[in-house]
């Protein structure tokens, strides 16, 4: 018997999870929205939202998993990578738990917690797989040999897939978060209305900020000629958006299936709730003959049932970590 509290705080969600015998219990979100002041994240305000929220939310994942804090048998935890000042709140937290219970201390890569996200419900991939990790700070393509055997055979050189999505919704003048405000507008626009060109990067390799670049001179030329351009053909820009920058993600994705010879795909990350992406692997399954993988939405975004999947195959292999440990804003995969 095993019952795993799992924390993370990487960026402006905090999230408590249990996970009891390798089956999530309770997922709690609090998401913080002083943030949309703002226009995007600020580490300082985060860091002190996340110290509002972690005993409540704690409270309320036990309550969730109809468990004490006496059951609770290791606490995992997000290191990094991150912003520092909001993994020290989860970090921190997570220590003074399992000191206070004399309990072990399970050190977890958020990168690697959003691919085992996949090991939370049923289909689960079949190793080795290749996943797709799409972000707003991160865009890889990973070859998934184990659980903890994982390779980046693509990832962006520079600016990431979901920065892309939320710097044209600012160019649009969409409120923060704007990823999910373009999909919900994609859907209404024709993704053919408006090309961008696709960036040529070698290898399985990404590259989004010469991408950003067009559509901010698009949109600028539009507008010079017509003021109003932005308001009427809202729908049909977020939808040629969402269409480019899927297609750059799912091109690299098939390349990297026919160079390792792979049929079970998958992808993670915040932007794999993005629907027009979620459309595009499907059809792109049903051409290519793979075996596709989506996680649920709740397990898309930061939360700690992923820490906390990613923190019970850790358990099983006594892989501990002392209370010396401390975050890491950048993480070696």
């Amino acid at each position: 018997m095993s019952v795993i509290l799992a924390i993370e705080s990487s960026c402006d969600d905090t999230s408590v999870a249990i996970c009891n015998n390798g089956k999530i219990t309770a997922n709690v979100i609090a998401n913080q929205t002083i943030h949309q002041n703002y226009g995007g994240v600020i580490p300082e305000l985060a860091s002190r939202v996340h110290q509002q929220n972690i005993v409540p939310a704690l409270q309320q994942a036990l309550i969730n998993a109809n468990v004490t804090k006496q059951d609770i048998n290791a606490v995992a935890f997000t290191r990094g990578p991150g912003l520092l000042g909001s993994l020290l709140v989860g970090v921190s937290f997570a220590k003074s738990f399992a000191l206070a219970l004399n309990i072990p201390l399970i050190s977890v890569n958020h990168m690697h917690a959003h691919i085992l996200a996949h090991f939370i419900d049923d289909p689960k991939p079949n190793f080795p797989f290749l996943c797709l990790t799409v972000s707003g700070g991160h865009t890889q393509i990973v070859l998934v040999k184990d659980y903890f055997d994982m390779e980046i055979v693509g990832e962006t050189l520079d600016d990431a897939a979901g920065e892309a999505f939320d710097k044209t919704a600012k160019l649009l003048a969409l409120p923060y978060p704007g990823g999910p405000l373009i999909d919900k507008h994609a859907k209404q626009g024709n993704p053919l209305a408006f090309k961008f060109a696709e960036p040529q990067i070698a290898d399985l390799n990404f590259s989004f900020s010469g991408f950003k670049t067009s559509i901010l001179y698009f949109i600028r030329k539009q507008e010079k000629e017509n003021p109003n351009f932005i308001a009427e053909n809202l729908d049909d820009i977020c939808a040629s958006v969402q269409h480019s920058i899927v297609q750059i993600l799912l091109n690299k994705l098939k390349k990297a299936a026919k160079q390792f010879d792979i049929k079970e795909v998958a992808i993670a990350g915040g932007v794999s709730a993005n629907s027009g992406l979620r459309n595009g692997l499907q059809q792109a399954a049903d051409e290519l003959g793979w075996n596709i993988y989506i996680p649920a939405f709740q397990y898309c975004t930061d939360n700690a049932g992923m820490i906390a999947i990613a923190g019970y195959q850790k358990y099983l292999k006594n892989d501990f970590v002392g209370q010396d440990v401390s975050p890491m804003a950048r993480m070696e995969f």
